[in-house]
């Protein structure tokens, strides 16, 4: 089936529906392991950390830029403001959403105050970092049915597959600790592959958007990026580096960027 002949926001509901399968995928290294090495989960965290960074760039801002001068605007001012923008969105949630960072105590969640479990905390910590990804994947494939010269189907297909790869690692993030903590492996599955059921929803979103509304899409796509950079600095990268491994972490976010950057010039 061609591009041409698939909606895009069918094509991004699919697309985030794989991304969450894979998500799924990850929670069920829980039904193989109840430890998982340290070193091979920082390293996958750190690969997480450089799939989005390569991602914000070559799919989404770089296209901002292009698409931002082909529509008569200035082309830095919407890959700007769209940038910042995406950032304070996620420093606004930051601070609501009550979330627990991984290997953590209870009594250091962010957000609201709350009594919820630690279980939904780090579920919620992860469903963090899935909503600028599903947002992301919605508007690439949003930027393709609006006729945009610079998107491509192979483009937007290479970035799905790129966040797909990366929430591999944050699925068995969830999932394992819980299961050292003494959940069944069903239930710690079912919280780890809970986080990435947001992608779908932000995914159709960001099609459905950008599709309507073409003007605004350069701001979309920046948008998108700023938010994915956010969670990169603020979250993966801290926890990918907090128990020492900072070696394999940096190793990882090196290859994820190398086959990020990889996929989206060879595809797209």
């Amino acid at each position: 089936m061609g591009s041409s002949t698939i909606s895009p926001v069918w094509a991004a509901l699919v697309a985030t529906l794989f991304t969450w399968g894979v998500t799924a995928l990850g929670a069920g290294l829980v039904f193989f392991f109840k430890e998982f090495n340290k070193k091979i989960l920082d390293a996958m965290l750190g690969f997480a950390a450089g799939v989005m960074t390569a991602a914000s760039f070559w799919s989404l801002l770089s296209p901002s830029i292009e698409l931002s001068e082909n529509l008569g605007y200035l082309p830095w001012i919407p890959p700007l403001v769209g940038f910042l923008l995406g950032g304070v969105f996620l420093k606004g949630i930051d601070k609501i959403l009550p979330h627990l960072h991984i290997g953590l105590e209870t009594e250091q969640a962010e957000g609201l105050h709350t009594t919820w479990k630690k279980s939904i905390l780090l579920v919620l910590a992860i469903t963090l970092h899935n909503i600028p990804e599903g947002m992301a994947v919605g508007v690439a494939f949003g930027a393709v049915g609006a006729g945009i010269p610079s998107a491509t189907f192979a483009g937007a297909v290479a970035l799905a597959l790129g966040i797909g790869i990366q929430n591999f690692p944050e699925g068995a993030a969830v999932s394992v600790p819980l299961r050292r903590e003494g959940f069944s492996r069903w239930k710690s599955f079912l919280y780890g592959q809970a986080s990435g059921i947001v992608e779908p929803i932000a995914g159709v979103l960001g099609a459905l958007l950008v599709t309507v509304m073409r003007p605004i899409l350069p701001f979309a796509l920046s948008f998108a990026a700023g938010a994915m950079i956010y969670v990169v600095v603020e979250e993966v990268i801290p926890e990918a580096q907090g128990s020492g491994n900072s070696d394999f972490a940096t190793m990882g976010a090196m290859l994820g960027f190398a086959i990020m950057m990889t996929l989206d010039v060879a595809l797209g």
